[in-house]
């Protein structure tokens, strides 16, 4: 049975109309539906505001050290419900090695930036950064910078291979920061991502607005997007390089960091059969960068 994905928009389940348009995602072994993605009539715009306003003001009142004690429980919440990301990663054709890469790899993630955070930050909004400075020669004006949160949304566009450990690596220094988070999952994977924010979700710990999930487009995103807001993008160096161009980043002071890894390429032969030892796929990998 066809899963229909939702998005976790404004602080409430959002599920698009039975008839909307949207990809149907199957299962990379079987060839049967999985999920219906699509994103269509969810207002992005207000999800983008309401991460700038709810959200901000929500973890804004939090210290590193608490938004760190936070992380640390969420980590625990998925690893007390990671067989239902196995379960679910299994139709996106992953081993159960890679499955463990991309799901305990993702919790890891919390664990480490929980420690670093309270290891390495004080328990403060905001950090010092240097020695008091004089200005003037007589010490009537002087300075000192500080690190504090910008005052935007996160917003993460992520690659289909790490459904939960993409998602992760970007929303653990975000949410430490004090910035709320907009979760893009790639479609293949969508589903997986979904139940992870469902997890996080119910644990009940996430502050108001610190994470929302959007399943399916997000192609006006720039549109929406002001200056302190944030996008991560993880995929190719083409649709990178596009989204670059955008007057938002060019012009707007919108932040846009982009990641363009590897190509890949699974290659399996016609004579790797069941318990055969090549029945593993063997992958050719070269990186761009």
């Amino acid at each position: 049975m066809t899963r229909t994905l939702q998005s976790y928009v404004q602080d409430a389940w959002w599920s698009p109309a039975a008839d909307a348009a949207g990809t149907v995602v199957k299962d990379a072994v079987t060839g049967e539906a999985v999920a219906l993605v699509s994103s269509e009539g969810l207002d992005l715009a207000a999800a983008m505001e309401h991460a700038r306003t709810v959200g901000q003001k929500s973890l804004g009142a939090l210290t590193f050290h608490q938004r760190a004690v936070i992380l640390k429980q969420l980590a625990l919440a998925l690893t007390e419900r990671k067989k239902e990301l196995y379960a679910l990663s299994t139709h996106t054709g992953a081993t159960k090695g890679d499955s463990w890469v991309d799901i305990d790899g993702g919790i890891g993630v919390l664990f480490t930036y929980s420690g670093k955070g309270r290891r390495e930050l004080p328990n403060s909004k905001v950090q010092l950064d240097g020695p008091v400075e004089p200005l003037s020669k007589d010490g009537s004006f002087i300075g000192r910078h500080i690190r504090t949160t910008l005052p935007g949304v996160v917003v993460q566009i992520n690659a289909f291979n790490f459904p939960v450990w993409g998602s992760l690596e970007k929303f653990a220094p975000a949410f430490l920061a004090g910035m709320p988070t907009i979760v893009k999952p790639a479609t293949p994977g969508a589903y997986v991502t979904e139940q992870m924010v469902r997890i996080m979700i119910e644990s009940g710990l996430l502050p108001a607005g610190a994470l929302q999930l959007v399943s399916g487009s997000v192609r006006d995103v720039f549109d929406h997007a002001l200056l302190g807001d944030v996008v991560a993008f993880t995929g190719s160096a083409s649709t990178a390089e596009a989204l670059r161009r955008h007057d938002a980043v060019q012009t707007g002071g919108v932040i846009f960091g982009a990641e363009t890894d590897s190509i890949n390429a699974s290659v399996l032969g016609p004579d790797a059969v069941p318990g055969t030892p090549s029945s593993r796929p063997t992958c050719a990998n070269s990186s761009p960068r």
